[in-house]
């Protein structure tokens, strides 16, 4: 198997690439700065932005499938114009595409969202990652589209903030409810998802919903943490448009793949 991991050196791409390689897959993982660290990995430089280098590059790698993780927030060109070019190039070299998308297109209320339903975008970010979707199921209408939610694990973005905010440096959403999951499982189910024929969205998430000051917390426990010093905000103080409870009922995914999707409760002991 040859793999094309587009966005390889990000957090969730360089797990894709650490399993691949693991399995014995041949594997390109690409990098806009920086470089894809993983070793066995041939790491290639690309702007996916670039229509035509994206072409190019999938040209020449001629992958059996590719996996499209490549996002910049508040970046359009790159979440959804890059992921459109992923798309094109991967269906123009028939390869299996595996697209990862977001909670985010999703507004938020109080029911869990199912795997069919329809992106309803309140910021730019989820409008981004919707036009992404969109863009990838036009051009390859038999990609999976993986929406999966915040993602945890060694060197976490997520799990960052929250120190910054035990230490009082950030703040934590108190009225944003999502789905967090472990890199590994994630990389294990995008991986999983390669080798089926599985097309259209489909939620990767945990199953515990947490807000983000409950995350807080938890790490707080984990870590031996004092939290009462943990900085604390809604949308509405801090003044911006953000989607609320955003919770993912992924039973369709624990149905259909192996690799069992751990909730953060279980993930940090809480």
């Amino acid at each position: 198997m040859r793999l094309l991991v587009v966005g390889g050196s990000g957090f969730l791409g360089r797990e894709v690439c650490r399993q691949a390689v693991g399995a014995g897959w041949s594997v390109v993982g690409t990098y806009h700065s920086g470089s894809v660290g993983v070793a066995g990995v041939v790491g290639r430089r690309l702007d996916v932005t670039d229509r035509d280098a994206v072409r190019a590059l999938v040209a020449e790698v001629r992958p059996d499938a590719v996996v499209g993780t490549p996002y910049r927030y508040g970046d359009w060109a790159v979440t959804a114009d890059g992921a459109a070019h992923v798309g094109y190039a991967a269906a123009e070299a028939g390869a299996r595409l595996v697209h990862i998308s977001s909670d985010a297109l999703h507004a938020g209320r109080p029911e869990p969202y199912g795997d069919d339903e329809p992106p309803s975008p309140v910021f730019p970010y989820g409008a981004a990652k919707a036009a992404a979707e969109t863009a990838v199921r036009a051009l390859d209408p038999g990609a999976a589209l993986v929406r999966t939610s915040l993602i945890l694990g060694e060197g976490s973005k997520q799990i960052q903030l929250c120190h910054d905010a035990l230490a009082g440096r950030a703040s934590l959403f108190t009225d944003e409810l999502r789905c967090p999951i472990d890199v590994t499982d994630l990389a294990a189910a995008v991986l999983e998802l390669v080798g089926t024929d599985y097309a259209g969205p489909l939620n990767v998430a945990g199953p515990d919903p947490v807000s983000r000051a409950e995350l807080g917390l938890l790490v707080a426990a984990r870590s031996g943490v004092d939290p009462a010093g943990m900085k604390t905000t809604t949308g509405a103080a801090a003044g911006v448009l953000r989607p609320t409870d955003v919770r993912l009922d992924s039973s369709r995914a624990a149905g259909l793949l192996r690799t069992r999707l751990r909730g953060v409760r279980e993930l940090l002991g809480g």
